[in-house]
């Protein structure tokens, strides 16, 4: 097993409905660290650069839109594994399909509305963590 760096964000059903602490404290059960934080307020545009790769999906304008509704919280999370980790925590994207005790079996809203985003490999992690965080925020 590898100590891992990954992007989480709790999204804006889950910051609207001041969930931020209990979603963390199930990352931080799990035996991950919060390495980076911030609570941002996304634009249209910064949501279309971090999800272009949905860009010619029919879903990606509702997304975007979705994403600057309101607040986010965009953190790192550190651990061994910690991208597989975080996912398992998160549980599947559809909340009907989601293992119980996940953050998206407790707290998603809807398909769209699932509460929280994580990176879903080492290089996507790497971009993402970049597009939100300088080195300098990174405290290990």
């Amino acid at each position: 097993m590898a100590t891992e760096r990954t992007l989480s964000i709790i999204k804006p059903d889950a910051t609207k409905r001041n969930l931020t602490g209990i979603i963390n404290s199930k990352f931080e059960a799990a035996g991950l660290r919060i390495v980076a934080q911030k609570r941002i307020q996304m634009t249209k545009a910064q949501a279309g650069v971090f999800y272009a790769v949905h860009k010619e999906r029919p879903f990606f304008d509702e997304l975007t839109t979705f994403m600057t509704s309101e607040p986010v919280v965009v953190q790192v999370l550190e651990g061994e594994d910690a991208i597989l980790k975080n996912r398992e925590v998160m549980g599947a994207t559809n909340p009907a399909e989601a293992a119980d005790g996940t953050i998206r079996k407790e707290f998603a809203l809807s398909l769209g509305e699932n509460s929280v985003h994580g990176s879903d490999a080492p290089e996507t992690a790497a971009v993402e963590i970049a597009y939100f965080f300088s080195g300098l925020e990174l405290v290990g």
